[in-house]
């Protein structure tokens, strides 16, 4: 009797073993998915998975009983096309298995992202491969009312992807702190979206127009080419003069100003009224500070008050200054660009949090950049402005319809 027993439990442990084999092994595709990638899915048994800690090309092929040297040769016929080490943890791959008793493996497809695929094609003698892109599909999309929070938390709120709101912060920049926009502030965007296969989301393809209210004034921003076909792209308001202006409006983005320039202020190491000749934005340690206009380095260095800090000229009237960095990234007799990273915000010397201390010369005297009338970028063409403002009709149009403006 003991006997029969310890059998009976030895097979149900063979079987249970069988079925947790074939439920790992066999992840099929959705039975309402009737063909991806060229294929119908109905002519193969489908394996859907993606690529583990320690898998390779050669690994995958070797689970589907393809020795070590016929995995050699496929790699050799198929390197001009697809490289195989360039294979990444937690991308997808499909197997298409043939239906008959071999189940043998005749397609591996391989997807390095949501849009492009390579495919593996083993059926004949000699596997053969090829790079292909699904099709893509733009829609148009208009959204508009007041902001419910932050920028990024409203367009989140519209199932608009996180990347727009960076791209928005960009065009922008030279005329809106968006850390000062407040909720029921009123805005409009014009966008296009990629869709895969006509149904996958794959984010904002482009922005085609935007209004954001700022301190109670309308600012439109409109995308336009002066000389068709150079790939030159600037944005202008609805009066086709140009949003990009000779400085940025901070050194970090989304930053807070946490004490401004002021000719007697208590120093909180210090613990005296003395001036202060600067903005501080307060932000985490390591945050980019960019300079706000392009320039050459003209000094960086230690100072005991200023810590670590880079200053820029930009001509003849103008130069910046940013102090306490935990890093300077720039030397001296550097270019540097608008925008461009210079250092990382820290609280080196006298600080008592991370910021920066934003300083601003105009003609070797320091001032409040917050309350300075700053030079604007290069204006449009005054022959293009007809063809502009044919152009952003239509568009204005419709910001305003969804904004009640």
């Amino acid at each position: 009797m003991k006997n029969v027993i310890v059998i009976l439990m030895v097979l149900v442990s063979l079987i249970s073993c069988n079925r947790s084999e074939d439920i790992i092994e066999d992840q099929v595709v959705p039975k309402s998915k009737k063909s991806d990638f060229g294929f119908k899915f109905s002519d193969f048994n489908i394996v859907q998975d993606s690529v583990k800690s320690g898998d390779t090309f050669g690994s995958i092929l070797q689970n589907q009983n393809i020795g070590d040297k016929q995995v050699y040769d496929i790699v050799a016929q198929v390197k001009d096309t697809f490289d195989v080490r360039t294979i990444r943890l937690n991308k997808h791959y499909t197997l298409l298995r043939s239906k008959n008793k071999t189940n043998s493996l005749n397609v591996f497809i391989y997807q390095p992202d949501a849009l492009h695929y390579y495919v593996v094609d083993l059926r004949d003698s000699i596997a053969k491969a090829y790079k292909k892109t699904k099709p893509l599909t733009l829609k148009r999309r208009t959204i508009g009312g007041v902001l419910k929070g932050s920028l990024s938390e409203t367009l989140e709120a519209a199932n608009v992807e996180g990347g727009l709101a960076t791209r928005i912060s960009k065009i922008f920049a030279w005329s809106i702190d968006f850390f000062k926009v407040k909720k029921g502030d009123r805005f409009g965007l014009t966008f296009t979206e990629r869709y895969i296969n006509d149904s996958i989301y794959d984010g904002v393809d482009s922005l085609e127009a935007a209004f954001f209210e700022y301190k109670g004034k309308i600012i439109y921003a409109f995308p336009f080419e002066q000389n068709p076909g150079s790939g030159k792209m600037d944005y202008y308001d609805e009066d086709g003069k140009t949003l990009k202006n000779f400085f940025l409006k901070t050194p970090i983005k989304f930053s807070r100003i946490t004490s401004h320039f002021t000719s007697n202020r208590f120093h909180p190491v210090q613990q005296i009224w003395k001036a202060h000749k600067g903005t501080d934005y307060a932000a985490p340690y390591g945050t980019p500070i960019s300079t706000t206009a392009a320039g050459i380095v003209e000094q960086t260095g230690y100072t005991a008050g200023n810590g670590n800090f880079v200053k820029v000229k930009h001509n003849k009237v103008y130069s910046t200054q940013y102090l306490h960095m935990s890093r300077i990234l720039v030397r001296r007799g550097q270019h540097v660009n608008q925008g461009q990273t210079i250092g990382l915000v820290g609280s080196t010397g006298l600080a008592t949090g991370p910021h920066v201390c934003y300083r601003f010369w105009k003609n070797g005297v320091q001032v409040d950049a917050l309350r300075l009338k700053l030079p604007n970028g290069e204006p449009m063409n005054p022959k293009n402005k007809e063809r502009f403002l044919k152009k952003i009709e239509p568009l204005k149009f419709e910001l305003d319809s969804v904004s009640n403006l």
